[in-house]
């Protein structure tokens, strides 16, 4: 691959909670060495919901000599909200003094209103689990939100030279015409494991090049068969973990297997970046790190330490 990365959180903002409370210069200035120096990698996906905290985590990773992908990840926002917090970020991302990829939103059907019906996440998760509501309200997504890509990337454009892409959700069915990558959120889960290599294969013949934008699984024997749906095996109290749904073997083998198997494939199909999600999960300290996808395991006084994965992605 071209673009070996892991994504960076700043900060992910959803109905008053926030995924790195104690998020601080110098402690990203330090990750972004690691991820660097340590991990390997040399590009870092930045994302979250504020734009300044995004400019700070792209300067230091800049400095750190990483291609940064900046990412606004935004929710419960209006499209034209969320127009307005592209173009903030664009101009942002366009005073950065290194290379950088701009990523025009990420998963907009669940994360921003008007692509599906509902005025919240929850809604529209609800509606998505009804599949007579879901098999209606997808048949008049894709119109809506190559409409929306459309005028987003145009707004990006207009004020950043650099390459363009988004992140999609696969059943999103974007038109990548405009973009300069095809960008996927591309996990692995039992439900579809027969037919992912095709998927992939299916992404790369499209021509231009392909980043997966997010893959990875949580920290429990089992987990790589939730794929995405790892975390939601905690009660959340918005950001904020209440509890477990059941009883979980914390198994930080199962990150490597999974790790290990996805880049084989990514190398041997010819995908240009990937991103594995996340380096850490700041609302997921100690006991929970068994739902994390973190290569790290944070630590209630916000400082973390590698798990086994952490190793494997450096060996790559």
């Amino acid at each position: 691959m071209r673009a070996k990365g892991i994504t960076y959180d700043t900060g992910f903002l959803h109905a008053g909670s926030d995924t790195y409370e104690g998020f601080d210069s110098e402690a990203v200035r330090r990750d972004m060495r690691v991820i660097h120096d340590e991990l390997r990698c040399t590009a870092v996906r930045v994302t979250g919901g504020d734009p300044e905290r995004l400019e700070i985590a792209a300067r230091h990773a800049v400095a750190a000599g990483l291609e940064v992908w900046f990412s606004p990840f935004t929710c419960d926002l209006s499209p034209e909200e969320l127009l307005a917090v592209l173009a903030d970020c664009a101009e942002r991302a366009e005073r950065l003094d290194g290379e950088v990829v701009f990523v025009t939103g990420a998963e907009l059907m669940l994360f921003t209103k008007g692509f599906l019906p509902g005025e919240t996440l929850d809604e529209r998760l609800a509606l998505l689990a009804t599949p007579h509501l879901a098999r209606e309200a997808l048949a008049e997504l894709p119109a809506k939100l190559n409409d929306f890509l459309g005028r987003a990337v145009a707004v990006v454009r207009e004020r950043f030279t650099g390459k363009v892409t988004y992140a999609a959700i696969p059943s999103e069915a974007v038109d990548w015409t405009p973009f300069d990558f095809v960008g996927v959120d591309l996990y692995r889960s039992s439900d579809v494991a027969e037919i992912y290599p095709q998927a992939v294969r299916d992404l790369v013949a499209q021509g231009k090049p392909v980043a997966i934008t997010e893959f990875g699984c949580v920290t429990f024997s089992g987990a790589a068969d939730l794929g995405a749906r790892g975390m939601l095996v905690i009660d959340f109290d918005g950001a904020t973990p209440r509890g477990l749904t059941g009883d979980f073997v914390r198994d930080e083998g199962e990150q490597v297997r999974y790790l290990s198997e996805l880049l084989d494939l990514f190398e041997a199909e010819g995908v240009d970046t990937a991103f594995w999600c996340t380096f850490a999960s700041h609302n997921l300290p100690e006991q929970w790190d068994v739902a994390s996808y973190g290569l790290v395991k944070v630590l209630e006084d916000g400082t973390w330490e590698p798990k086994e994965a952490f190793s494997a992605l450096a060996a790559r």
